[in-house]
């Protein structure tokens, strides 16, 4: 059964970073495009990034742009997710899913992992 884990996520005070995993089980990361959404209490999810299979192309969501950055070491068979200058309303479920390319921060196709937690709180 093919899918996606992600690991990384905790408790963080505004301005502090993370780096979010994602990693395959099953099969490896290195055909596809992989994205990052996320999902706050009572909101819908929000597309956040996507890194092509190459890993030439980056692409991000306006709310996240110059904070998060994505990339992806193909030899470990996983994607990152840097996010810096965390903010309180960056607190919410992470998750990642392969796809076939990206359109613009959303990645095309794939189902979503069960994702981390991300908490911003002082």
């Amino acid at each position: 059964q093919v899918h996606v884990v992600e690991s990384g996520g905790g408790l963080v005070q505004p301005g502090g970073s993370l780096r979010l995993s994602c990693t395959a089980s099953g099969f490896t990361l290195v055909d596809y495009a992989i994205g990052w959404s996320r999902q706050a209490p009572g909101k819908g999810r929000e597309g956040l990034s996507c890194i092509t299979s190459s890993g030439d192309s980056t692409f991000y969501a306006d709310s996240v742009k110059g904070r998060f950055f994505i990339s992806r070491d193909n030899a470990k068979n996983t994607v990152y997710l840097q996010m810096n200058n965390l903010k309180p309303e960056d607190t919410a479920v992470y998750s990642c899913a392969i796809g076939a390319g990206c359109f613009g921060e959303v990645v095309g196709g794939g189902d979503w992992g069960q994702g981390t937690q991300v908490t911003v709180s002082s």
